[in-house]
């Protein structure tokens, strides 16, 4: 609880207790307009990143032709910008934690417009699968920054949660509305605008950021004179060995289905990955854990490596219903591409509805509502995997997007809010790297094995046109999530929940001592007493209200 000033000396900087809230860094303030023109921006970088995916689904059989590439080569126009999307999301958390979030998420969409603007404009494969992966490097920027952006925006809980769920949401949407979009521009232009639309959109974001984000306040450690400790923090050796490790593996499980999964291609990168994720463990447990890019006391949060689990499941799930239905309505059903897109709108919209659902995580344990959302996941895998004809979108396919959608959603949100909740504010920017890493993981490893799988089973069944191999794909998926379900419900402990608010909270509380002490206010209870000095009236309240909010906290 809070004390009465002592009268031990006051330090010689003043630190308001919220600044334990995000990251070390001292709040800025916010009118509501700007929070959530702010929201908006960093939704739409969010979208952007999913777009990027999706919108190529539907100009891929165009860029086959165009530049004369193989079934094999078209994976990498897909490929090459999630292996470096997820690879680089660990370092970029970093930056934005260590340094300033402002400029890492305008340097990011930035220079992803810019590369956009040459990938519209190559008439060439191997140009064009460089900026592809150029491009994931810079749309890594984004997310980190942008996340540790709204929580120190959005401070107040329910609010923050709500924006948190709209910011998952918009993933969603991008990625349907990218089928669609993608599609519109291959039928009626060319694939060239679905990169100049990210180019247009981008570009007068970062531009906006410019004038909207205020320069972060630096972090408390900076303000104690420590700025050279900040290239220490970074962990540069750490964030190599696994960013390195993480390259090979996706590059690995990437080429299991083209090259074939015994083949050098995929056997040498998959073992030396292994070898460097110990080694990058390992690393970790040498260094102070304050410079450590992950502490090996990370994955002992409470819940964290469930939750981490967890979160290789919504993308896998969609990216799997994407793949599926993307080649099996084109190529063996003939329905245009316009039709195909269409016919995938219920999973944006069920999406993007559930997205709004992050304040119920107020009145309902996360544990219930993510093994609600796993339970309809279960519900609509398993009808899909009877939809292996036309006249089964309505009775089958339709309703399993609706369910299957909505639970992925449900899924998204709350393990986000979950993750965030058990581990400390000032690691937000590494967090939500970890977490989204954990989604483009869980998209890459599911579409490689459903891929695999589905080529395997058709080899003995029919081949393409028979529904055997994606069946079996369903089968597969089917047997993930209710993994997944058992563990969410064996292992996530409600007992464990709130541990690292109690270590803000606690944090916020003698910051606020200090600050007191300082400046000569008196606590009384819940409330403060000004001093005999003279105060100006601002800075009185100021004090005055961080009391009632930090006792607010410490009381929920």
């Amino acid at each position: 609880m809070l004390a009465p000033p002592s009268s031990r000396p006051a330090p010689s900087t003043v630190l308001s207790p919220a600044q334990t809230l995000v990251d070390g860094r001292v709040p800025q303030k916010y009118s509501p307009v700007r929070r959530y023109v702010l929201l908006l921006i960093f939704c739409l970088a969010q979208f952007l990143d999913a777009f990027n995916n999706s919108a190529l689904f539907s100009a891929i059989p165009s860029l086959v032709i165009s530049l004369d590439m193989s079934e094999a080569e078209s994976t990498w126009i897909i490929s090459a910008f999630q292996l470096t999307f997820a690879s680089f999301l660990l370092i970029s958390g970093r930056i934005s934690d260590v340094y300033n979030p402002k400029y890492a998420f305008i340097g990011g969409v930035s220079v992803l417009g810019i590369f956009s603007i040459g990938a519209g404009f190559v008439n060439s494969k191997i140009p064009l699968i460089v900026l592809r992966a150029l491009s994931g490097i810079a749309a890594s920027m984004t997310i980190p920054s942008a996340l540790t952006l709204l929580v120190n925006v959005f401070t107040e809980p329910s609010e923050q949660a709500r924006a948190i769920g709209v910011f998952g949401g918009c993933g969603a949407v991008g990625n349907v509305l990218g089928l669609i979009i993608g599609a519109i521009f291959v039928q009626y232009a060319s694939w060239s605008w679905v990169f100049w639309f990210v180019a247009l959109v981008a570009l007068p974001i970062a531009l906006a950021c410019i004038f909207l984000i205020p320069a972060q306040e630096p972090r408390v450690e900076d303000l104690a004179g420590r700025r050279e400790a900040r290239w220490k923090s970074l962990d540069i050796v750490g964030v190599s060995i696994l960013t390195a490790a993480l390259i090979l593996f996706i590059f690995a499980i990437t080429s299991g289905t083209t090259s074939g999964w015994g083949s050098a291609t995929v056997l040498a990168p998959l073992i030396i990955s292994v070898f460097m994720v110990a080694a990058f463990f390992y690393y970790e447990t040498t260094i102070p854990a304050d410079k450590a890019a992950i502490p090996p006391k990370t994955w002992f949060l409470p819940n964290f490596s469930v939750l981490f689990g967890t979160a290789l499941l919504p993308y896998f799930w969609w990216t799997t219903i994407f793949t599926i239905f993307t080649t099996l309505w084109q190529d063996i059903w003939h329905w245009s591409v316009i039709s195909t897109a269409i016919h995938m709108l219920p999973i944006g919209v069920l999406a993007f509805s559930m997205s709004f659902t992050g304040s119920l995580s107020r009145f309902i344990n996360p544990k219930w509502i993510i093994l609600f959302g796993e339970t309809l996941c279960l519900i609509a895998t398993l009808l899909l995997a009877f939809a292996d004809r036309p006249d089964r979108y309505w009775p089958f396919i339709f309703p399993a997007f609706i369910l299957g959608s909505a639970g992925a959603m449900l899924t998204y949100t709350h393990t986000n809010i979950a993750i965030f909740r058990t581990t400390p504010a000032s690691m937000a920017g590494t967090v939500g790297a970890i977490f989204n890493g954990a989604l483009q993981l869980g998209s890459a490893v599911g579409i490689s094995a459903v891929g695999s799988i589905e080529s395997s089973v058709e080899a003995t069944h029919g081949g393409p046109q028979s529904y055997a191999g994606r069946q079996a794909a369903f089968w597969f998926l089917l047997a993930i999530v209710g993994v997944e379900l058992l563990s969410m419900l064996v292992f996530y402990r409600r007992s464990k929940e709130g541990a690292a608010q109690e270590v803000d909270v606690s944090a916020k509380e003698k910051a606020l001592e200090e600050v007191c002490a300082e400046k000569q206010v008196v606590l009384k209870d819940e409330d403060v007493q000004r001093p005999s000095s003279d105060m100006r009236e601002e800075e009185f309240t100021t004090i005055r209200e961080d009391v009632v909010n930090v006792h607010g906290e410490a009381n929920v």
